[in-house]
């Protein structure tokens, strides 16, 4: 499976009655149901680890972005309305700011890893605690209760997988428990958050910007209020998305597909 397609449904595995695996591209499992192919006898495998790397990077990119209002920069440097560049058009610090990261598995660790370097003090939120060893090697700070780790963050990235208990994981609740100056930034899936809710913090300058790789659904219809928004900045679910990163993935999953049909343990399988 690429990019979601094909679909997966009960009429497609009647018709496929020697289908041994689905070998699905990305980290992402939301898209599949577990249970009626695992019915069917059919083994799932993904390519989990070797999109992590270009995904925090996208991540840190995102945040740089926001922060910097590097898309309105770009607009204001190249329009031919441009006379002069204003003095009081600001942006805000990243070095010493506050990151919270939701979801501190493979990628959202990498994201710590880079925040380091740019002397961010990190809060995370997961659902198991890192080791102290891990902790302290980026300088992370647990935070049980995802509430805490909203009310302190500038920047609030999202790293987790969709499941029913993330599903609009961060709503109007969430949102306002936010600082009126905060960034959020979401690199994991669109359903994570409520859309209708962000909309109107944003409106409502509840939080302050915010920065997407992924939306629902995708892409955003044309007339959709999040694409008329200065402080909003969407790019089209491109985390993993370079030649090096996308050769590994198709590798990874031609390792799966052969192993599955070989009989012999499946690399990265889905249980």
């Amino acid at each position: 499976m690429w990019y979601h397609r094909p679909v997966i449904k009960e009429e497609l595995l009647q018709s496929l009655p020697n289908l041994k695996i689905v070998a699905s591209s990305g980290v992402g499992i939301d898209h599949l149901d577990l249970n009626l192919l695992f019915s069917y006898g059919v083994k799932v495998s993904n390519t989990p680890f070797v999109v992590s790397t270009d995904t925090a990077d996208l991540g840190m990119a995102l945040i740089l972005a926001s922060s910097r209002r590097l898309v309105e920069g770009y607009q204001m440097a190249v329009s031919p309305e441009t006379k002069y560049f204003p003095a009081d058009w600001l942006g805000a610090e990243v070095s010493g700011a506050t990151l919270g990261i939701v979801g501190m598995g493979t990628i959202g660790y990498k994201v710590a890893e880079r925040a380091k370097a740019f002397e961010m003090k990190i809060l995370y939120h997961n659902r198991n605690r890192r080791n102290k060893e891990e902790e302290s090697a980026v300088g992370a700070i647990y935070c049980k209760k995802i509430d805490d780790l909203l009310q302190q963050s500038d920047f609030v990235l999202l790293s987790v997988n969709l499941t029913p208990q993330t599903h609009k994981l961060i709503g109007k609740r969430e949102l306002e428990l936010m600082k009126p100056t905060a960034t959020l930034i979401n690199t994991s899936r669109g359903l994570v958050v409520d859309q209708d809710a962000l909309v109107e913090a944003l409106q409502n300058k509840v939080i302050k910007a915010v920065a997407l790789d992924v939306t629902y659904p995708e892409p955003l219809p044309r007339d959709h209020p999040l694409l008329k928004l200065k402080n909003v900045i969407i790019t089209p679910h491109i985390g993993s998305a370079t030649k090096k990163t996308r050769c590994l993935m198709m590798e990874n999953m031609v390792e799966s597909i052969q192993a599955g049909l070989a009989g012999l343990p499946i690399p990265n399988e889905v249980l």
